[in-house]
């Protein structure tokens, strides 16, 4: 689980490197092509599996069909949430969008093992709290400006004061932007990305102008 090409990044960061966000609703008679053909593009740590139904069949069904691939390359595949679902489905970890609240649970129902990130979006109290708590990861956003949510976005301040004072690995997601990757890129260990690409005409031109912009 942790031996994963993750949890190595978690263990030394150099560049930022790319954690993928599944689109939140998936047809499998077109999206396995799809996903494999973005995974191509660049080196990828972690997929999260984000879907926004909460049919068990069709969570299970999604699972296996996107774990087999990415197990096939080595890459981490987490769960949005889904606790009791992990072990069962033969994920990596779980990704918490709770904050700190239920971190200390997730790791005594897994051990050291699975990967545990916890979703804090600007708060650096919850981030604080769930590193302490063991979370492997945290993730803030959104970073850019976008029309969900109520408007709270991320700061770049968030960030360097993160780099600076906190040795958990930490995420960026949400309404990323080339511009926005370059100004992030000295201070945070992960770009996740998601609607950016898969709203897109083109998911895989969209997805390699954003991890290009993470190089230049």
């Amino acid at each position: 689980m942790k031996d994963t090409a993750m949890a190595q990044d978690i263990q030394e960061k150099e560049q930022a490197q790319i954690y993928l966000i599944t689109p939140p609703v998936i047809d499998l008679q077109t999206f396995p092509d799809l996903f494999k053909s973005v995974l191509d593009v660049a080196p990828i740590s972690c997929v999260r599996l984000a879907l926004a139904t909460s049919d068990e069949i069709e969570i299970t069904k999604t699972a296996d069909a996107l774990r087999e691939i990415c197990h096939a390359r080595d890459i981490a595949i987490v769960i949005d949430s889904h606790i009791q679902m992990v072990e069962r489905l033969g994920l990596d970890g779980v990704h918490l969008m709770d904050g700190a609240r239920t971190v200390r649970y997730a790791r005594k129902e897994f051990g050291d093992d699975a990967i545990i990130g916890a979703f804090c979006a600007a708060s650096s109290h919850d981030g604080m709290n769930a590193g302490e708590s063991s979370a492997d990861y945290i993730s803030f956003g959104p970073c850019g400006e976008t029309p969900l949510g109520d408007g709270t976005t991320a700061p770049l301040d968030l960030f360097q004061w993160w780099s600076d004072v906190v040795e958990v690995p930490v995420v960026a997601e949400g309404a990323l932007d080339p511009d926005l990757i370059k100004i992030l890129s000295p201070y945070t260990d992960f770009f996740a990305f998601g609607d950016e690409i898969w709203n897109s005409d083109d998911p895989v031109a969209a997805f390699k102008q954003l991890t290009d912009a993470i190089t230049e």
